[in-house]
Formats: C-alpha cells, structure tokens, sequence
C-alpha cells in the first residue's frame, strides 16, 4: 500500500474508522475497554481532542480509510501537560505494511510541533504484536502493572511503554 495519504481525519470517515476499530473493542483483549462508539461518539471524540489542539490523522489508501492514529494527554492535571498517550488502529488488511510506523511518526511529530515532550504507549499484556511494534520504534518498557484491567472475565497486565520526542 505505498499509496496511503496521511491526513486529518473527516466526517465521511468516521464510518469507515468505526467498521475496523469497533470489532477489535468487542472481539478482542487488545483494547481494555468494551465500550463501542457510535459516529455521534466518534464525531465528540475526535472535537474534544481537536479543541485541545490534538488531531486524529487517517491513513487513506485511494478513498479507503485503512487505519488512524490519534494522542491525547497521558493524564489529566498540568503537570502532564508534555505527556502525551497514543492510539493506532489499522484495518486487519493494512497490517504488516508500515502504516502503522507512519501514522505514529505522524502524530509523534504532530504533539511534538505542539510541545509534547513524552510519549506513552499503554498495551495490553496480551498484545504482542503492539509490544513488538513499540520495541522496533524506540520505545522502551517503562512499567508492568499485572492485573491492572478486565476484559471477558479475565485479568489483563498492562504495559507502559514511553518514548522521549
């Protein structure tokens, strides 16, 4: 897929972000959280981050959304103010291509521009690929908590990951 344009997402995208990210939060421990957005949510997600100078940057490969990337603060409270977390989802055919190094270079840069001066991953335990992915993108393990979140009535570590912009 070398023809994938980065670029802020759109409202004519919303649909497409939520027909790949929302079966990972329903079928999968990669996400914590089980909470499915609908576009009214994604469209409140996506303006909060935005009015706190934040953006969320698709992944568009000729009209197709294939994957996205965002960040927001790591924590609420001033003192986190530089310290930013990310996400980045891609659809399961855009996997193993290096969209996903591009979109968080993309938004490292992006919080980076905005003066973030620390980026954090937060991984499920389970999710290998994620920690492999973060590994291979300098960033290091800072933080292990073991059974931190619960998902399909299990217990599931959590693993910090952080990089220095």
């Amino acid at each position: 897929m070398r023809e994938v344009d980065l670029r802020p997402a759109r409202e004519g995208d919303y649909a497409a972000i939520l027909a790949f990210w929302m079966p990972m939060v329903r079928d999968t421990a990669v996400t914590f959280s089980s909470q499915e957005k609908d576009i009214a949510g994604f469209a409140d997600y996506v303006d909060a981050r935005r009015q706190r100078g934040r953006e969320v940057i698709v992944a568009d490969h000729a009209g197709k959304i294939v994957g996205f990337a965002t960040y927001d603060q790591f924590r609420p409270g001033d003192g986190y103010a530089c310290t930013m977390e990310h996400t980045v989802i891609l659809a399961p055919q855009a996997h193993g291509q290096g969209l996903g190094r591009r979109l968080l270079h993309a938004v490292e840069a992006h919080a980076h521009r905005g003066g973030a001066h620390v980026m954090i991953a937060c991984v499920s335990g389970e999710n290998g690929a994620a920690l492999a992915f973060h590994s291979a993108m300098g960033y290091r393990e800072v933080g292990r908590l073991p059974d931190a979140g619960q998902k399909f009535g299990r217990w599931l570590d959590l693993v910090l990951l952080q990089k220095i912009l």
